[in-house]
């Protein structure tokens, strides 16, 4: 299915799916060169892509560079793609990956996971799904991570991410072919920290929201979000990361921005939980998903498997579930007895705050310095 191409040759590159985040990446991707296919579910937003420029449901008032196309033909998206990224639900991945199979057999073109999710029936991260579904190289597969909220990047907000890959060729490639102006990619191959930060920021941004809608301050969600990353880092390493990838784009950095920010649908969710909204009514009046609304058990699943102890999780899914009032929650309360506690901030070691003063400090260098001396996240 792919071409043979020259160094000089325009990358190829087709998306699947046409939500906010997915068309945002086609605008990165084309307005850094490439030539963009999305492959959108249905044909009138196809076409609105094509012959407007535009995704006025999903990206309202953005236009869209000339050089980006989309269709409701599968095979037609797929036909001599170089790269090909996915954008879809993660709860709804599997289904897609077995319609692209059979249209996929003869490629070698990279992967690209664009979801921050783990599969609710098995718990398996993205990149394993993907990897079990076409039966291909893990080699093959990247992950996009980092602060990414679509409108912002979308109206060219100057921004980073991370491209994670087992290959650091596959990793490379994707990384040159995902940057602009607006736009610059880090790389690493830590697959694992970059997929569970992606997943697990989504899981602390629902309790600040849950905090926020509830009417607390600055020091609550300040609380849950310095103890979040020690969180997230305890719950990665045991399931194999690198620590420091927790303190990147991937984990810190996506932190952040997914709490802090008002187009975080995740945060939007648990702010009309903390509003006292229940979990059916919150999924009826969200218009795109929140991916961490569906994470949460099967996060803490993996967390009971690996004996990692998550008091910010467990009480978001006791939130979700109707056995916690909102008002109530204080996951950084939560202790196991009243013996007073050294104060942990990297993956066990209790250091004084050091490995957080060291995230910050790294995140700085890398944006002052523009990834010189720094070439990985």
């Amino acid at each position: 299915m792919n071409r043979r191409r020259t160094p000089e040759a325009t990358t190829r590159a087709t998306i699947i799916g046409a939500g906010s985040w997915g068309t945002t990446f086609g605008k990165i991707l084309a307005d850094g060169g490439a030539q963009v296919t999305m492959w959108a579910r249905r044909p009138e937003l196809a076409l609105e892509i094509s012959e407007a420029k535009r995704n006025s449901n999903y990206l309202p008032g953005i236009n869209l560079p000339r050089t980006m196309m989309a269709t409701h033909d599968l095979a037609g998206a797929l036909g001599g793609a170089d790269q090909i990224y996915l954008s879809v639900p993660s709860q709804s991945l599997r289904e897609n990956l077995k319609a692209l199979r059979p249209l996929l057999a003869e490629s070698d073109a990279p992967i690209v996971s664009l979801m921050k999710g783990v599969e609710r029936s098995s718990g398996l991260r993205m990149s394993q799904v993907i990897e079990q579904e076409l039966n291909c190289d893990p080699d093959r597969i990247a992950v996009a991570s980092g602060p990414n909220l679509a409108l912002e990047i979308a109206r060219e907000q100057p921004t980073a991410a991370v491209i994670a890959s087992s290959s650091q060729d596959t990793a490379d490639a994707v990384a040159r072919t995902a940057r602009n102006r607006y736009f610059r990619s880090f790389v690493n191959t830590d697959v694992i920290g970059t997929e569970f930060g992606g997943v697990l920021k989504n899981l602390i941004a629902v309790a600040i929201g849950i905090v926020d809608g509830v009417g607390y301050g600055e020091n609550t969600k300040a609380s849950i979000i310095t103890r979040g990353l020690v969180e997230m880092t305890d719950f990665a390493v045991a399931n194999g990361a690198k620590p420091e990838t927790l303190q990147g784009l991937a984990g810190l950095g996506d932190l952040i921005a997914t709490c802090q920010s008002p187009l975080s649908r995740n945060n939007t969710a648990g702010r009309l939980l903390g509003q006292g909204y229940s979990f059916q009514d919150v999924i009826k009046q969200m218009e795109q998903t929140a991916e961490g609304l569906a994470s949460v058990a099967p996060v803490l699943q993996l967390a009971r498997e690996s004996e990692v102890h998550m008091p910010i999780v467990e009480q978001v899914k006791m939130v979700l579930d109707g056995r916690l009032d909102p008002r109530d929650i204080a996951p950084h309360l939560t202790t196991d007895d009243d013996t007073p506690q050294e104060e942990r901030t990297n993956h066990g070691q209790a250091d004084g705050g050091g490995a957080l003063r060291r995230a910050f400090q790294r995140a700085f260098d890398q944006f002052r310095n523009g990834g010189r001396g720094a070439g990985r996240d």
